[in-house]
């Protein structure tokens, strides 16, 4: 049987604290020692970072279909534990991992090849492809299969409500890739000195070192995931068509935002090395401010799923209520400190004046709309829960393309504001798509809706 019982209002605070702490531990100990890995090529040079944050915009462009089957996969596997059916979990678990893998070669293969076009056609200059830039994507894109597989069951995982999982070997993993960093950079203990080639080295051995741990779980150890070499890997049509139905919106929601993204960081591109390098620490520090909002959204994405599959929409509307005011509170918490303290936090990347001054003004912008972010972060991941994946959709349409391309490239080439009107334009995507999501999730009709209800139950 599923869940059955009507929650107070204190119990799902205590649910949506229970799995979106483990997951805040996560992203922030992740973006933390992601913070650390760019400081580190930081000091190789504006160069090396521009070419960090060229082919990591890459590397997520391609991604985005995967995040979208994993979506799909967290709340498929979300509405069947809260229906009851542990046997359905496993199943469409088990589909998500052979459709990450297999579709996973593909892509790190075609990404390994066409490494340097896809730089240049990013804008990246020849100085940068020759000073290690080139040889970063090569092994970062290779290595994307490693990424696949392990997102894939962390998908899956999260969608049972194990969030400690997922936790505790992305912590193993980002430390793997830190010590990686310090001994392939600088060459300690007698490697080489690698600089940023060191870098997409480390990278890819600590996703490598993420799947093995995860596969090891499924197989051997996960209390909510129990894998089998004996169990059907075959596909199984009804299960895809489930993954797939909720995760084509999340598809071209993510290939709308990512191409957003690929556009807008091209735009910003242009405006010079030292100005991309600013605005690639801003990047990297705002996603410290991005994580309330992502853990929070997964309890989101979770709770939703496993209430309406238990047939309490009610509830579900509490708990996604009541995750997004938690969120905002802590979101906008670190917001402040970001606001007053952004010259000291970018001057940890570099020590160029210029650059330090740039990315300040850029932290201080977006501080200012993060209960913006945090709202259509969250709220959006309890949409997703509940199946409706067409409205992230829709918002990221208005808000990454009518807000940040289009107003970026208007601020930034015609009227020349520079690195201050690209995140201008950042910030007013925030508030569009904030706009968008909340007033779907307000309208309720997503509780109504059979997308997402499993074929077996």
């Amino acid at each position: 049987m599923g869940f059955s019982y009507v929650l107070t209002k204190g119990e799902i605070r205590k649910k949506v604290l229970d799995l979106s702490g483990p997951a805040l531990a996560e992203i922030f100990l992740a973006t933390l020692i992601h913070m650390v890995d760019m400081i580190m090529v930081g000091r190789v040079g504006p160069e090396a970072l521009t070419a960090v944050g060229l082919s990591n915009q890459l590397v997520a462009f391609t991604l985005a279909i995967f995040v979208a089957l994993n979506i799909g996969t967290t709340a498929v596997v979300a509405r069947s534990i809260g229906g009851g059916n542990p046997r359905l979990a496993n199943d469409v678990a088990r589909q998500s991992l052979v459709i990450n893998f297999s579709l996973g070669l593909i892509v790190s293969a075609l990404g390994y090849y066409f490494s340097g076009d896809l730089l240049r056609l990013m804008g990246a200059s020849e100085e940068v492809l020759t000073g290690g830039g080139l040889l970063y994507a090569k092994v970062v894109f290779g290595g994307t299969i490693f990424m696949n597989i392990s997102m894939g069951l962390m998908a899956g995982l999260r969608g049972a409500g194990d969030t400690r999982t997922p936790m505790n070997i992305n912590i193993i993993a980002n430390i793997v890739n830190l010590c990686g960093n310090y001994v392939l950079i600088y060459g300690k203990f007698g490697f080489p000195r690698l600089g940023v080639y060191g870098a997409g080295i480390s990278t890819t051995i600590s996703r490598a070192v993420a799947s093995l741990l995860v596969l090891y779980v499924v197989y051997h150890g996960s209390k909510v995931l129990k894998f089998s070499l004996k169990d059907n890997y075959l596909p199984d049509v009804k299960l895809m068509e489930q993954i797939i139905d909720l995760g084509l919106p999340a598809a071209l929601e993510q290939l709308v935002f990512k191409s957003g993204m690929l556009s807008f960081a091209r735009v910003v591109s242009s405006l010079g090395t030292t100005v991309f390098a600013a605005h690639q620490i801003a990047m990297n520090v705002l996603s410290l401010l991005f994580i309330p909002s992502q853990a929070f959204s997964i309890a989101a994405t979770t709770l939703v799923g496993q209430r309406l599959g238990a047939g309490e929409p009610k509830v579900a509307e509490e708990c996604g209520v009541e995750t997004q005011r938690l969120g905002v509170i802590i979101s906008s918490a670190i917001a402040v400190a970001c606001f007053f303290l952004g010259p000291r936090i970018i001057g940890l990347y570099t020590p160029d004046k210029d650059v330090i001054a740039l990315g300040a003004m850029a932290l201080k912008i977006v501080a200012i709309v993060q209960p913006a972010q945090a709202t259509q972060f969250i709220l959006a991941g309890a949409l997703r829960g509940a199946g409706d994946t067409k409205w992230p959709l829709y918002a990221s349409v208005f808000g990454i393309w009518g807000g940040r391309v289009f107003l970026g490239y208007l601020f930034t080439q015609v009227l020349h504001f520079g690195l201050l009107g690209a995140w201008v334009a950042i910030a007013i995507d925030q508030c569009i798509r904030a706009i968008v999501i909340f007033q779907r999730f307000s309208a309720g009709r997503w509780k109504a809706l059979q997308r997402g209800v499993c074929l077996y139950l």
